[in-house]
């Protein structure tokens, strides 16, 4: 049986999933892993049944695969019958206030980062900054400081071997520390191995309604630390998503009144993307249908779309069974629960082909019907399977428990994620996110850059006449075809992009998918570059309101290192620049005579250094540092880089660029000064130059985001970057 698989698949599967030689070169063709993944997982059939025809499951798992009409996550995809055989996408792990549990659970991140799985924590149970240490009589370094600790860990363990691992942070907005943490990510060198999200509680939203204070409660003894404006924190919070995309924010009231297993305890944390809340040691195990795929005569094939839902519900309790996990409280804790959950994909794809527009009643009502449809009939499957298999253990006290439902196999059934990588291989748009754009740029191996078109829109453009080459390269310098004159629009209207659809349309679409699933929704909410902190209120307003868990929200250039690129003009030329080995035939400026400027003193692990920064009439010319004990190889070397920044600064290097070569530099003994750690002399300076500087991203043109990989532009996706030349996900 062949696949029909795009070129940029074929690209996204050897990189990324299929087997390698000793070489590195493929050893496995797609239908041999699909065929792998499918056996893999029909054999845990036989635990149940001693009898089951494993060859019949084989078959139906394996049309599904390769059919592209249902893949699982990453790690399923990736790791199924191979030696590894983790197959989870994401944990949660528990940090109470102790140093013990602290670094037990840092071991634990590790491990689940080496097994390629991501992390999420609530760092709400530990004590704040500057609170007592009654074991030591010290003082706390509060949750922020093992931010960074967990941070730098996931730095420096390589996820499965191949890259580094994601997390996801909250903090209660009750805690005492929840300024210093909104303020966290405006500091682009810091947490960079972290997603963070403010856990909003209903008591505080009622507050912020009614315009009032709050009590901010020490973790440590539940005491009132103060009372704040709750107004003032979310303008706060407001402020640093506009400012840098980050915090998200999750509705922690909405999470655990659809906690299906109250009895075992609060949820706290998610996975690294939001879609999944999750209690501590549990699991997801996740799967998306690809409603593309399901889509003809412009209409939904429900027949189709319900045997999928029964296929993919079966598929994914069997990944419970045969997953290998990292740690054997987590293999515990998942199989009491069982949870799975099963998505969508290919939404934006499905509404195209229905001739439906992504901003408008009628594709907000779809979702709803879809999803319903969908959650109706995956707890039939999941009540079914619990009829053959048994109840999940955690079943009595849960939400299922009375006579109206006696059967019911997992806790939760649905999920709505972003399944960045895996619509690559279904060639379909990104879980329940409208089309990024509709003419992309790909970069193949020699380098050459081929204009890859949205199948779709290519169809409709061939059908209507209006197909060029001129069209294509008209559309791939923004991504978007409302400003193309020959479009009719009719067309316009049907293929808007992300950056198209006003950000109320998106909560709206967000808040339909939430109403049918179990867990939460993976959604990006995306904003123009000039829109203002009280478009972003008012979006976060309208979430709560509508009943979203979470938000997560990018202002277009709102970052340094842009993570959203829709044209491919800045793609090029960054990429060009990058390529290049040296800017040739740059003099620097001289420096004048007289120059003004401040000295701050900072403290390293070497001792305190005194940075000095003096501008010219052009901006900053000079920066030296001393130590305050002179003499040394480390002062030698602190002249030498001092000289090398003043060189790069008169030649009209950013300082953007400057501190991204300095910043992040480790030493034997980096330090904490005022709730930041100092890794090293060069490190400290770049702090200085940041503080002097005051970089804001107001003053920062929109940079070019590349993946590491390819070169590519980068999505925000869900709070994940996805490349969709290569399949590179930060998240994966």
């Amino acid at each position: 049986m062949s696949i029909s698989l795009s070129p940029n698949a074929m690209v996204v599967l050897e990189r990324r999933y299929l087997k390698k030689d000793r070489r590195g070169r493929p050893a496995e063709t797609p239908q041999e892993l699909f065929k792998r993944v499918a056996g893999s997982v029909a054999a845990a059939d036989a635990r149940f049944d001693p009898k089951a025809d494993i060859r019949k499951t084989e078959q139906k798992f394996y049309t599904m695969l390769s059919e592209l009409v249902f893949l699982p996550n990453s790690p399923t995809l990736m790791n199924a019958g191979r030696r590894l055989g983790q197959l989870s996408a994401c944990f949660v792990l528990p940090i109470e206030d102790s140093i013990d549990s602290i670094f037990e659970t840092l071991r634990h991140t590790a491990m689940i980062h080496k097994s390629g799985g991501g992390t999420g924590f609530s760092f709400s149970r530990i004590r704040p900054e500057n609170d007592t240490v009654l074991s030591t009589r010290g003082i706390s370094s509060g949750p922020i400081s093992f931010m960074a600790v967990f941070d730098i860990a996931t730095e420096t363990v390589k996820q499965g071997g191949t890259r580094r691992g994601a997390n996801m942070g909250i903090l209660r907005v009750d805690h005492p520390d929840i300024e210093a943490f909104v303020q966290s990510k405006t500091d682009e060198a810091i947490l960079n191995n972290f997603n963070i999200s403010v856990a909003l509680t209903s008591s505080f939203m009622k507050a912020l309604n009614a315009d009032k204070d709050y009590d901010l409660v020490n973790p440590r003894n539940q005491e009132v630390v103060k009372r704040v404006s709750a107004r003032a924190i979310f303008d706060r919070i407001v402020r640093a998503t506009w400012q840098s995309g980050e915090p998200g924010i999750i509705f922690l009231d909405h999470i655990n009144k659809a906690n299906p297993i109250p009895q075992l305890g609060e949820i706290e944390a998610t996975n690294p993307c939001g879609e999944q809340p999750l209690l501590p040691y549990e699991s997801c195990n996740l799967g998306s249908i690809n409603l593309s795929k399901i889509t003809s005569g412009g209409k939904l094939n429900k027949p189709k779309l319900r045997q999928t839902i029964r296929n993919a519900v079966h598929f994914l309790d069997n990944v419970i069974e045969i997953n290998k996990y990292p740690l054997r409280r987590i293999e515990e804790v998942s199989r009491e629960s069982r949870k799975v959950g099963l998505g969508v994909m290919g939404f934006a794809d499905m509404l195209i082909r229905l001739g439906i527009p992504y901003d408008s009643k009628r594709a907000v009502q779809q979702a709803e019907q879809v999803m319903k449809f969908i959650s109706r009939e995956a707890k039939k499957a999941s009540s079914e399977l619990a009829k053959k298999r048994g109840n999940f253990p955690a079943y009595k006290g849960s939400i299922f428990d009375d006579p109206q439902t006696p059967y019911m196999r997992n806790a939760t059934v649905t999920t709505i994620a972003p399944t960045g990588t895996i619509s690559i291989i279904a060639g379909s748009s990104s879980g329940v996110e409208p089309i990024f754009a509709v003419c992309y740029e790909r970069r193949v191996l020699n380098g050459e850059a081929l204009f890859e078109m949205h199948p779709l829109f290519e169809e409709v453009a061939k059908q209507n006449s209006f197909y060029s080459k001129d069209l294509t390269e008209q559309i791939v310098k923004t991504g978007s075809i409302q400003h193309v004159k020959e479009i009719p629009n009719k067309v316009k209207r049907l293929f808007v992009t992300a950056h198209d659809i006003a950000p109320e349309w998106h909560i709206q679409i967000q808040a339909a998918f939430q109403k049918y699933t179990d867990n939460a929704v993976s959604k990006t909410v995306n904003f123009p570059n000039d829109a203002t902190p009280e478009d972003i209120d008012k979006v976060y307003r309208l979430a709560y309101e509508t009943g979203c868990k979470g938000v997560t929200i990018y202002r277009y250039g709102s970052r340094d290192r842009q993570v959203l690129n829709i044209g491919v003009d800045q793609a090029r030329q960054t990429r060009e620049t990058r390529s290049k080995p040296g800017r040739q035939g740059i003099v620097p400026r001289v420096r004048p005579v007289v120059t003004k400027g401040v000295t701050e003193r900072i403290t390293t692990g070497c001792g305190k250094l005194y940075v000095t920064i003096n501008e010219d009439d052009l901006g900053i010319c000079e920066v030296f540092a001393q130590m305050g004990k002179t003499g040394g190889c480390a002062s030698s070397q602190i002249e030498a880089a001092g000289r090398l920044i003043s060189l790069a600064f008169r030649s009209g290097i950013k300082a953007e660029a400057i501190l991204k070569q300095i910043s992040g530099i480790r030493c034997p003994s980096p330090i904490w000064q005022n709730g930041k750690m100092v890794l090293s002399c060069p490190d400290g300076i770049a702090q200085v130059i940041r503080n002097y500087t005051k970089i804001s991203t107001k003053e920062r043109p929109a940079m070019m985001g590349a993946c590491p990989d390819c070169g590519g532009a980068l999505e925000h996706e869900g709070g994940c970057l996805v490349c969709r030349s290569c399949g590179f996900s930060k998240c994966s």
